[in-house]
């Protein structure tokens, strides 16, 4: 298996070089180019989760995975179940909740600890299937600088449509963890695509792939499972319990400060994650500074760069007020009134 993972991540390398500025913020008005629509709502709920997901709907059809985040054992932060699943009732009904089995060794890194680990979390009122349970297939990346191809777990392939429903967050080496994140890692499988993501051959560090190279191979493998399902893929982002921390490191997360603030919903993966980060930078200094910190300290916002780079969406975005009729608003308007986070 070692020498299957080094032969396929040397031949997806093409010594190149990553680019720069992954720890600087671009505001909306030095972007340029078209902008997408993305509906926010304040409701943190059942009904907002469905609100926002209807909106952008119109080309879920099929068999049609969800592809969420189930976290380690008794994670405090991963999106509430009982949400998930009267949206699934009402929305997705005979849809699978996704995953793959997890790089790191833990409560998901095989097949039977992950299955136990859904039954701890109450993941239990839908199928959930394990994408790499039974190996791997490979997707094509079209205009990829790092790879060409990316392993993704086997059963993807079995899915017409997918929604990423995202709990976004901080993250220990993406500085974030949007949609993005959530698809590129998500989907990569547990042993052959998170490797090549995460760690050069033949050498001792799993994570040594830091940074704005770091950011780009998510990315890039994030366009493989988008380009696959085309039209077919809409992105929910919830802004709740946003620890600096990801859903990965479940009990030993880092303490929520970040407010919370909605949920957001997109047909564009860049506009919906860039939404969320506007927002972030919205708010006051003393809200946004842990996030903020890890955003800019692992260079995170070197995903937004290169997912236009790669032309996979718009950082210009329409935001669309669910709660006050529809009307256009700015993501500082949607920062405005927070309350301090409250654990419950």
């Amino acid at each position: 298996m070692l020498l299957v993972i080094a032969m396929g991540a040397m031949t997806a390398q093409n010594k190149v070089t990553a680019g720069v500025d992954g720890n600087k913020y671009v505001a909306y008005a030095e972007r340029s180019g078209n902008e997408s629509v993305v509906y926010f709502t304040r409701d943190l709920s059942a009904a907002g989760l469905i609100k926002a997901y209807e909106q952008v709907n119109g080309m879920i059809e099929g068999h049609v995975g969800v592809k969420l985040h189930t976290g380690e054992p008794n994670g405090p932060n991963i999106i509430p179940r009982e949400w998930v699943e009267a949206l699934m009732k009402k929305d997705l009904n005979g849809a699978n909740i996704i995953e793959t089995n997890t790089y790191y060794q833990g409560g998901r890194y095989t097949t039977e600890q992950h299955r136990q680990t859904l039954k701890v979390n109450g993941w239990t009122f839908c199928p959930v299937d394990i994408l790499d349970e039974q190996g791997t297939t490979t997707l094509p990346i079209v205009g990829g600088k790092w790879f060409k191809k990316m392993a993704v777990g086997g059963h993807l392939t079995n899915y017409d449509s997918m929604v990423a429903l995202t709990h976004f967050k901080g993250h220990t080496q993406g500085g974030f963890g949007g949609s993005n994140k959530n698809i590129g890692i998500g989907c990569a499988d547990g042993r052959i695509g998170k490797a090549w993501i995460h760690t050069t051959p033949g050498q001792p560090d799993q994570w040594d792939i830091r940074e704005e190279e770091f950011m780009e191979r998510m990315t890039e493998s994030t366009k493989a499972t988008i380009d696959y399902f085309g039209q077919h893929v809409c992105y929910v982002n919830v802004m709740r319990n946003m620890s600096v921390s990801c859903d990965c490191e479940g009990v030993a997360a880092a303490p929520v400060v970040t407010p919370n603030v909605g949920i957001l919903s997109s047909t564009d993966i860049l506009a919906v994650d860039q939404a969320c980060i506007d927002i972030i930078y919205a708010m006051t200094a003393a809200e946004h500074h842990d996030i903020v910190e890890r955003i800019e300290s692992r260079h995170g916002l070197r995903q937004l760069s290169y997912m236009k780079e790669l032309g996979m969406g718009n950082d210009r975005y329409i935001l669309i007020d669910l709660d006050n009729g529809c009307k256009r608003i700015t993501a500082a308007e949607a920062a405005q009134g927070l309350k301090p986070f409250v654990k419950k």
